[in-house]
């Protein structure tokens, strides 16, 4: 068999209809349904061969055309999203901007969080400076920027060890609402 989308289906389709079943070829190695890949979960060995897509071929049979659905049916689950994911996100990233800007001496901001991701003084000063008096630059996107390959869930830690409860509440909804639905939109 070739490694083009009908085998992969055909493994999809073999795994959906008995999960716990070992297929093993050969001798030696066994195949639980699942093989590694960046989500962990399809069981296709890369993610560019799920075949979460609209199109199937005419050949494959009735059953395994039904399985062949668009990723919301999939059992690709969205990853967790990184922080370079929510900065594609304006009215998300304007809410954090509005949140996490502002200098008040009882409530943390975007240069607690920055310090505890290991941000010197020194460079906390000139970010700041830079973006003082800025409408287009905010040191919280600039924070956000240099972090960007962090996880929303590492984000939301902060908001909670810093007792942000507002910026906590906003990230949770996104990650559970506007997340899935962007991830799927882009796969």
């Amino acid at each position: 068999m070739g490694s083009g989308p009908t085998f992969h289906s055909f493994i999809r389709f073999l795994y959906l209809l008995n999960p716990s079943r070992d297929t093993g070829a050969g001798g030696g190695g066994s195949w639980s349904g699942k093989t590694s890949n960046s989500t962990g979960s399809c069981p296709v060995e890369d993610v560019e061969d799920c075949i979460c897509s609209t199109s199937t071929t005419p050949d494959f049979p009735k059953q395994l055309q039904i399985l062949t659905s668009p990723c919301e049916k999939c059992c690709c689950p969205a990853p967790p999203p990184k922080i370079s994911d929510l900065m594609n996100d304006k009215d998300l990233l304007d809410s954090l901007r509005l949140k996490l800007d502002p200098n008040h001496c009882t409530i943390k901001n975007w240069k607690n969080f920055a310090s505890r991701w290991g941000m010197s003084y020194d460079e906390l000063t000139l970010l700041e400076h830079r973006t003082q008096g800025s409408l287009s630059h905010s040191p919280t996107q600039e924070f956000l920027l240099r972090y960007n390959q962090k996880t929303v869930t590492e984000l939301t830690e902060l908001c909670r060890i810093y007792q942000r409860i507002d910026v906590l509440r906003l990230l949770q909804s996104w990650i559970e609402k506007d997340w899935p639905s962007r991830w799927q939109q882009t796969h």
